[in-house]
């Protein structure tokens, strides 16, 4: 008669069990966080805004002029910036050089648009950013802005009152737009809170934030835009589902300001130290 084997199981010690407890329960590490940006503040600038209640220009992005002056300006007072150079070096350069340039500058442009409770937008030139007239010509004697292709330079959130943005979002979301050699952007935004604009991140570069001035931010929030009716809204949006180029220039009009606001001063401030509150000119 055949014998039959018995299988006899493997004694496990208290030592292997517990090894093969803890081997089975480890899960690999995290990945590293990427650093976060650097928001130190590498320079102050600063902008004069004034108010203009008996000029309203045909073209909302005019910049005024000897040949239309704003005889009866009143000054709603000064706005101090610190700007992140080494976050987005790039922008913070052009912002600068179009806060002290006498030849393309922020000085005597437009606050072209206001969104309540929101933000507005500030700076652009001509009839628009790449706009082949001479001011586009101006314009491209700027370097390029390498910021505007950098996925890194997009992860500041607008997350208060008093973000300064460079303005991509609204017309200039398309990578083609950011890539042609001829591309210069130099519109941007300010929130006026009071509360976040999530809507605006991952579109728009944060470039630095408001150190003095937030009230007269405020104040330029509270003037009165223009708003189209719900019958003009519903037939606008009509009208671009048809594909009537009308509709986008109609919406151009939006959200803009009833009273002239405008930069009537712009430069840097120089400071030894950057920590340290600027004396003002």
């Amino acid at each position: 008669m055949a014998s039959s084997s018995i299988l006899i199981p493997p004694i496990l010690s208290r030592r292997n069990l517990l090894l093969s407890t803890t081997i089975a329960t480890v899960s690999p590490p995290p990945p590293p966080k990427p650093p976060s940006p650097d928001i130190t503040i590498t320079d102050r600038v600063f902008l004069d805004f004034s108010l203009c209640p008996t000029y309203f220009r045909s073209d909302p992005s005019a910049t005024l002029s000897s040949t239309t002056p704003c005889s009866d300006s009143t000054p709603l007072g000064r706005v101090v910036l610190g700007l992140y150079g080494r976050h987005v070096p790039n922008t913070v350069s052009t912002f600068k050089r179009m806060c002290t340039s006498s030849s393309t500058s922020y000085k005597n442009t437009p606050v072209h648009k206001i969104f309540p409770g929101q933000y507005f937008l500030a700076g652009r030139q001509g009839g628009g950013r790449r706009d082949t007239a001479e001011v586009g010509y101006s314009l491209r004697d700027l370097p390029r802005n390498t910021d505007v292709v950098n996925s890194k330079a997009f992860l500041l959130p607008h997350a208060r009152a008093g973000v300064v943005s460079l303005c991509l979002s609204e017309n200039d979301d398309d990578d083609d737009t950011r890539l042609d050699p001829d591309y210069r952007n130099v519109e941007f935004l300010i929130t006026t809170g009071p509360g976040p604009c999530p809507q605006l991140d991952g579109g728009n570069i944060v470039f630095g934030t408001v150190l003095e001035g937030l009230d007269v931010v405020t104040s330029i929030s509270s003037i009165p835009t223009y708003k189209p009716s719900e019958n003009i809204k519903q037939f606008n949006d009509f009208a671009e589902f048809l594909g009537d180029e009308r509709a986008q220039n109609a919406r151009s009009l939006w959200n803009r300001p009833l009273k002239t606001v405008y930069i009537s001063g712009c430069g840097e401030l120089k400071v030894t130290n950057p920590s340290l509150s600027p004396t003002l000119p």
